[in-house]
């Protein structure tokens, strides 16, 4: 485990203050910027027995177990299915239980393993629930000594002001563009500067972007954008009926590009299909596309629900392609 390269001065604030750390920090910024992996390394810091300014030794018993999951002042608490969905764009459980507080709560119960610091990662922060957020109030407000919450959040605005109060709140930032870019290539990624775009920035998100098959789902999903009179609408809806969340990304960027493009002719999304944006920009009524773009930003709140996937899809494609039809 190790820092990003963007992260080296946040890095040192952080250390500098390691006895006075709040008991509870929320670190939040974008998805897809590194934050988890921040709160991971402070947390794995922490718990080091011979840690320096650089970060944690990672040859002590502590920096060991920490590295094969099973350290005992350690817990690290995400929604069920997390590490099966991405940070954004596919259906998945992002709820944190009320069980899991509750394990989390009995464990700093009991006395530290080692004497000294004990951490607690919780990411995303805004997955928790009402009864959740109420069942680690009292903890998160008066914690044992020695015991950090490390609260993680790309949405910041969605926690209850209850849970904001009792945290120090620290923003997280990306990298520039210059050095996302110079990052994106180091991991072998062709064509960072689009993919960074596409991903708003977020040099993370890019290099999951960058997979061969999502890409090569993203090319053709955008080549029907793209020609909507030309392709059967039905049968692409059914091509993707189960990638419904990703297909919903991509026809938000699109729309929003559609909208920018028609305002300043230019692209932020899908800066390479600019000609072809640019060419469904033509002749769109403006009202039109954007009540189109707030209904199916509507409509990303059913998500998470088992719907008709090829249905809802199917929808928000006829009414895409209507918005050309009537020039």
């Amino acid at each position: 485990m190790s820092l990003y390269p963007w992260q080296g001065e946040l890095w040192r604030q952080l250390t500098e203050a390691r006895e006075r750390l709040p008991h509870a920090l929320l670190l939040h910024g974008p998805a897809g910027i590194g934050k988890r992996e921040l709160a991971l390394e402070l947390a794995r810091w922490l718990l080091c027995q011979t840690p320096s300014a650089a970060g944690a030794c990672g040859e002590c018993p502590s920096c060991q177990w920490f590295e094969q999951g099973g350290h005992p002042d350690f817990r690290l608490i995400e929604p069920a299915a997390e590490s099966e969905a991405a940070e954004e764009g596919k259906k998945g459980g992002r709820r944190i239980s009320v069980d899991q507080v509750r394990e989390v709560v009995e464990f700093l119960t009991l006395t530290s393993h080692q004497g000294g610091w004990r951490a607690v990662v919780l990411q995303p922060a805004e997955g928790l629930g009402i009864a959740a957020a109420n069942a680690l109030l009292k903890t998160l407000e008066e914690p044992p000594p020695k015991t950090v919450f490390l609260l993680v959040s790309h949405q910041p605005r969605r926690l209850l002001p209850t849970i904001l109060s009792r945290c120090r709140k620290l923003a997280v930032a990306g990298p520039g563009q210059a050095a996302a870019v110079a990052w994106l290539r180091d991991q072998a990624v062709a064509e960072p500067e689009s993919l960074l775009a596409e991903a708003g920035g977020a040099p993370l998100l890019a290099l999951d972007h960058a997979e061969p098959e999502r890409l090569a789902r993203r090319e053709r999903f955008l080549a029907g954008l793209a020609r909507p009179e030309r392709e059967d609408l039905s049968a692409l809806a059914g091509e993707y009926q189960q990638r419904v969340g990703e297909v919903w990304g991509w026809l938000i960027r699109w729309l929003c590009d559609v909208q920018l493009c028609r305002a300043t002719g230019q692209v932020r999304y899908f800066i390479d299909h600019a000609d072809a944006i640019r060419k469904a920009a033509r002749g769109v009524d403006d009202r039109r596309l954007w009540a189109a773009y707030r209904q199916i930003l509507s409509d990303g709140r059913w998500l998470q629900h088992p719907l008709n996937g090829q249905l809802l899809l199917e929808s928000w494609l006829i009414r895409y392609a209507d918005l050309g039809a009537r020039r």
